[in-house]
C-alpha cells in the first residue's frame, strides 16, 4: 500500500512523510514547492513536483505510484492573508481538492485523511471546543477547509470515499534539526527572526480575562500531530471506523505570555516583549479537546512548552543563514 502525502514537502507535510516511513509505510509526496523544499523529502522518497490543482498530474502520480490513499496537507494556510486573496484560496483548496478527489475516484483510490484545520470553528463561544462546537468560519481559509471537509462527506456518498479530518490550531517544534517552519505569519518563527535580527518581540493585549492577562492558544508539537496522520491512515488501511472530525487539541493551552518566558529561558536572549493594545477580534481564549483523537487515534501531547520552543529553536538555528525569509 502506497500513501501519497499531498504537500509533504512542506512544513506539516514533511514530518508526516518521515512518521509514515518510520511507520513502515511506503510513501510518494506531490508539492508544488511553492512554499516546500525539496531537501525536506527523505532520501527514497519519490517527489512528484506538481499542483493539486493540475488533475494531469495528480492522475499520473497516483497511478505511476500505485497509490491507494492519500493525506491532504497541500494547501493556502494563511489565514489573514485569505482575506485579502480570497479567489486564490478557493483555487488551492476547494478546486484543488476537487480536482485531487476526482483523480482518486478514477483511480478508485478510496481512503483519504484530510489537514483540515480548527478555523472552521470562527471564534467558538465556547473555552474549551469539541467536535460538537458550532462551525463559524471567519476567514475564506477557515470557509474553503470546512468546504474540503463537505467534499469528503460528499465523495464518500457518491463513491464510497473513507476518510477523517483533523482539525488543529497551532502547530510548533520540529521532529527532526533538518525540518523548520518557515511561515511568515506564524508565532514561532516571527519571535526567532526578531530575536535573529536583534528586535523585540511583541505582546498584543494584557488585559485578558486570563490567567496572566494574554491570550491563551492552542499549541500542539508537529510530530505528535505526525503520529496522528500515521494511526488515522492506518485506521483506513484497516477498515476501522472512524469519526468523520477529530480536534488535535491539547486541552489547556499556552498564554503569550509563558510562550515568551520559555522562548527567553530557552533561546538565552534576554528580552522583555514590547506591550501593545489588544487587536481587534483576538479571544481571551481557544483551546481545543482530544479526548476522541486519543479514543481512536492515539493523541497525546508527548511534548511540553519547552520541548516545543526548544525543538523549533534548534531547527532554527541549524538552518543558520540558509532559513528562508519569504
Amino acid at each position: 500500500m502506497t500513501w501519497m502525502v499531498t504537500g509533504g514537502a512542506g512544513y506539516i507535510g514533511a514530518h508526516v512523510v518521515r512518521a509514515l516511513r518510520d511507520a513502515g509505510l511506503t510513501t510518494v509526496v506531490l508539492d508544488d514547492l511553492s512554499t516546500g523544499f525539496d531537501r525536506f523529502v527523505p532520501e527514497g522518497v519519490p517527489l512528484v513536483r506538481g499542483s493539486i490543482t493540475d488533475g494531469a498530474t495528480v492522475t499520473d502520480a497516483i497511478r505511476e505510484h500505485r497509490v491507494t490513499g492519500v493525506i491532504h496537507v497541500a494547501g493556502f494556510k494563511y489565514a489573514g492573508v485569505s482575506v485579502q486573496r480570497p479567489f486564490h484560496t478557493y483555487e488551492q483548496n476547494v478546486e484543488g481538492t476537487v480536482t485531487l478527489l476526482r483523480a482518486m475516484r478514477d483511480a478508485d483510490v478510496d481512503r483519504c485523511v484530510f489537514s483540515s484545520s480548527a478555523a472552521t470553528y470562527g471564534t467558538p463561544d465556547t473555552d474549551l471546543v469539541t467536535e460538537g462546537t458550532a462551525v463559524a468560519p471567519e476567514s475564506p481559509y477557515g470557509e474553503s477547509k470546512l468546504i474540503g471537509e463537505w467534499l469528503l462527506r460528499d465523495a464518500e456518498v457518491a463513491y464510497g470515499l473513507r476518510h477523517t479530518s483533523l482539525r488543529y490550531f497551532n502547530v510548533v517544534g520540529s521532529g527532526s534539526e533538518d525540518l523548520f517552519d518557515a511561515s511568515p505569519h506564524n508565532l514561532f518563527p516571527l519571535v526567532f527572526d526578531m530575536l535573529y535580527r536583534d528586535a523585540t518581540p511583541r505582546i498584543n493585549g494584557t488585559d485578558y480575562d486570563t490567567p496572566d492577562g494574554t491570550c491563551v492558544r492552542d499549541y500542539i508539537h508537529v510530530a505528535d500531530l505526525a503520529l496522528a496522520h500515521v494511526e488515522a491512515a492506518r485506521r483506513l488501511d484497516a477498515g476501522s471506523p472512524t469519526e468523520p472530525v477529530y480536534n488535535l487539541g491539547s486541552g489547556r493551552g499556552s498564554s503569550v505570555r509563558e510562550i515568551m518566558d520559555t522562548i527567553r529561558e530557552v533561546t538565552g536572549h534576554d528580552f522583555e516583549p514590547e506591550l501593545a493594545a489588544r487587536r481587534p477580534g483576538d479571544p481571551a481564549r481557544i483551546v481545543a479537546s482530544g479526548e476522541l483523537a486519543a479514543r481512536d487515534l492515539g493523541w497525546e501531547m508527548r511534548h511540553d512548552l519547552r520541548d516545543m520552543v526548544a525543538s523549533a529553536w534548534r531547527a532554527r538555528v541549524a538552518a543558520g543563514d540558509g532559513y528562508p525569509t519569504r
